[in-house]
């Protein structure tokens, strides 16, 4: 291993000591009766198999074979997750082929941030994983099931898959993608279609038609967002099958990789030999390699908030520093969209996940000895799968990249450092994704214009007020004051600026999207304006230094200057009304900061 890999990964270890050791018992006690429904009444167990086929009931009531659950984030209107409508009847199939069953346990919610952009009910997105984490566990509560299969794609519903799942710590869990959909519109004409728009330049028919040939079908959007850092995620902790995470939805290959997961969860159960519960997979191993996997391909931003988040439900303290040490010895290999004009699937064919895992692992990057659902150690996922006539197999994957402008080996990166940094400074604690940035923009020193709403900043880029050197901050948009909406709607206005030979910046308590750009953009502010954070105490004219290179993130005004000034206190009431936000209004005033998640569930 690599020694600061190491380290941290011992230095996690140390602290998730005590909390780790209470997770991990408390899963043994709800395990030790495995299969539970074994326990269940008569009563109960009539319940949970009534409405099944007669050759089912047969097979749960024996409680000899497994009997899978599957939770699904399926529904018609969002592309990446429409594919998984025919996921149950596959997988209900194959199953009976080796004489066990599944049953749709239940469905959780899935919204789409591309859908919500700028609009009110982006203010639910954020919280929606810790529902979707709730109404996984709802779905896995009735103790009929000996294990899982989480049917999940997009931003906040594999983290919520994830929370849930391990909740349920002590069941075989494997997780289940759609994968992208085919390629569309190149990225750098949909950008550059934006920025027109931005600017006035064409109207709304012509930014409609290049966005919907953008976004053109089934599958997730092929930038490299939250949804494709995913899957990413899923594979380098070992909770996919090998080479799953970028196969195109409706293809043969994408059924029979289904099939084979919903064959090999059967087999991991308690019911056979080869018993792998998903509370021996995530542990503090895996979080670091999901956390090496996200700095080597430049991932989304959104993950240092949700990886927290995914280790404190599985016993593991994970924090910021971890993150910047990390990053300070893993090189960025990928060159995606935002980083880049490839999207996944040029990055699937350019090697993809067999050739970046292999990478990882020869440079002792990644843990290779953790446990995943295919067996002990990660050398499986250096593999990709093919047809050998009708039957799924994997084979080795490309021993090199076969386009070094999207992946590269450790030897020859795009960058000897991670794409993210932590920043810190007097205004606080921030991350920044460094990847997409050029390094003559990492560092901005300009006056501030302040905003305490993202429509305010809209208004004044249309006024012409943004025509100079300035840092945006934009605050008030954390998880308390409204549910920490994302601002990619702000991008286009940014980044017209930049281009125009402006030193530009953007400053907030708030989120990008996964797909954040050019712009050095310092987000996740803690603490946030509305809990006392110097953001609130910010205004225009003040000198701030953006220095994402070094990492400080500080308003060059004395302390005392600072102190003395009373913190702007505006009404917020309109952020708890209408499209659904007064059902969230006890999420909002119970959330943790985003170092430590932004969950209701831990501190």
């Amino acid at each position: 291993m690599q020694k600061q890999v190491l380290e941290v990964t011992e230095r996690i270890q140390a602290r998730s000591r005590d909390t780790r050791k209470a997770y991990l018992e408390k899963i043994q006690h709800w395990g030790k009766d495995s299969p539970l429904r074994g326990s269940l009444s008569c009563g109960n167990l009539a319940h949970g198999f009534a409405a099944a086929p007669r050759e089912d009931k047969i097979a749960i009531r024996a409680v000899k074979k497994a009997n899978i659950g599957i939770v699904s984030a399926y529904n018609e209107m969002l592309s990446a997750h429409q594919p998984l409508g025919d996921y149950p009847r596959i997988i209900k199939e194959a199953v009976r082929e080796i004489g066990c069953t599944a049953q749709f346990a239940g469905g959780v919610p899935a919204m789409c941030d591309g859908v919500t952009q700028g609009q009110p009910g982006m203010e639910l997105s954020l919280f929606s994983r810790d529902v979707i984490a709730m109404a996984t566990a709802v779905a896995l509560s009735h103790n009929m099931f000996d294990g899982a299969l989480c049917l999940g794609v997009c931003d906040k519903i594999v983290p919520g898959l994830m929370m849930g799942a391990l909740s349920f710590g002590h069941l075989p869990v494997i997780f289940v993608p759609a994968g992208p959909m085919t390629s569309g519109l190149p990225n750098n004409e949909k950008a550059r279609i934006r920025n027109e728009f931005a600017q006035g330049k064409i109207g709304r028919d012509e930014l409609l038609k290049a966005e919907s040939e953008s976004y053109h079908g089934v599958g997730t959007c092929t930038f490299y967002g939250t949804a494709n850092s995913n899957q990413m995620l899923m594979e380098v902790m070992g909770m996919h099958m090998p080479g799953t995470a970028f196969v195109n939805p409706g293809t043969i290959i994408r059924d029979a990789l289904t099939r084979a997961a919903a064959k090999r969860v059967a087999e991991i159960t308690a019911l056979g030999d080869q018993y792998t519960p998903i509370a021996e997979i995530i542990d503090e191993r895996a979080i670091v390699n999901g956390i090496v996997g996200l700095l080597a391909t430049g991932g989304s931003t959104n993950h240092a908030i949700h990886i927290v988040a995914i280790a404190k439900a599985a016993g593991v303290d994970v924090n910021w520093d971890d993150f910047a040490d990390l990053s300070s010895v893993v090189p960025l290999l990928t060159r995606m969209y935002p980083n880049g004009q490839a999207d996944v699937n040029h990055f699937h064919a350019a090697g993809g996940m067999a050739f970046l895992v292999g990478e990882l692992l020869d440079a002792g990057l990644l843990h290779a000895d953790i446990n995943t659902v295919v067996g002990k150690g990660m050398q499986q996922y250096r593999q990709e799968p093919f047809l050998d006539g009708d039957t799924l197999a994997w084979r080795d994957g490309s021993a090199k990249s076969l386009d070094t402008d999207i992946l590269r080996p450790v030897s020859d990166p795009f960058s000897t450092e991670g794409g993210l940094r932590v920043m810190h400074g007097n205004i606080g604690r921030a991350v920044v994704k460094t990847s997409a940035v050029k390094p003559e923009h990492q560092v901005v020193e300009a006056p501030a214009v302040v905003f305490d709403s993202q429509s305010e900043l809209q208004a004044a880029f249309k006024n012409g007020q943004l025509e100079k050197d300035c840092i945006a901050v934009v605050r008030f948009q954390g998880p308390k004051a409204n549910g920490m909406p994302e601002l990619h709607k702000l991008t286009p206005h940014l980044s017209v600026q930049q281009d125009k030979g402006f030193k530009v910046g953007l400053v907030t308590d708030g989120r990008m999207s996964g797909a954040s750009g050019k712009v050095p953009a310092a987000i996740h502010i803690t603490p946030e304006a509305v809990n006392g954070g110097m953001l609130a105490r910010l205004k225009d004219g003040d000198i701030i230094r953006l220095d994402a290179q070094q990492g400080i993130l500080e308003v060059k005004v004395s302390d005392e200057e600072l102190a003395a000034r009373t913190p702007v206190n505006p009404d917020l009431s309109a952020n708890e009304l209408g499209m659904g936000r007064e059902l969230f209004g006890h999420m909002r005033r119970n959330t943790s900061d985003p170092e430590s998640g932004a969950s209701v569930f831990f501190d």
